[in-house]
């Protein structure tokens, strides 16, 4: 009887000991890399870029318009649609033959030329 009480107390102190020596909850720090828990695929298929581009040059170089749909810009190199960003900017509207971006609450069109 006592052999028990007494494991029961040390069954206590240990499963007590391991709250007090418990790590504060953990926090993911990137270190300047991607976040491997966000998608690299978009909900309509496209693929994410992994490198954000530290330029405030955009080149449209082209566009698939839809007026019925979805349309799609390139800029940089890179497939984008509405609501995408491409460094400091985002695509806010995407026509025939101009793409509309919003950077810093004002817009800016860039014409395919």
């Amino acid at each position: 009887m006592l052999r028990n009480k007494l494991l029961l107390a040390a069954a206590f102190l240990l499963l007590f000991s391991s709250f007090l020596y418990a790590q504060a909850e953990f926090v993911y720090d990137a270190k300047g890399k991607r976040n491997p828990f966000i998608p690299l695929v978009t909900s309509d298929g496209r693929l994410l870029k992994l490198q954000e581009e530290q330029t405030k040059e955009l080149s449209l170089t082209g566009i698939i318009y839809d007026k019925n749909g979805v349309s799609y810009a390139i800029v940089n190199g890179i497939v984008v649609g509405v609501g995408d960003t491409v460094g400091d900017y985002r695509v806010l509207k995407i026509l025939e033959n101009k793409v509309i971006f919003v950077e810093d609450n004002q817009m800016v069109e860039f014409e395919l030329s």
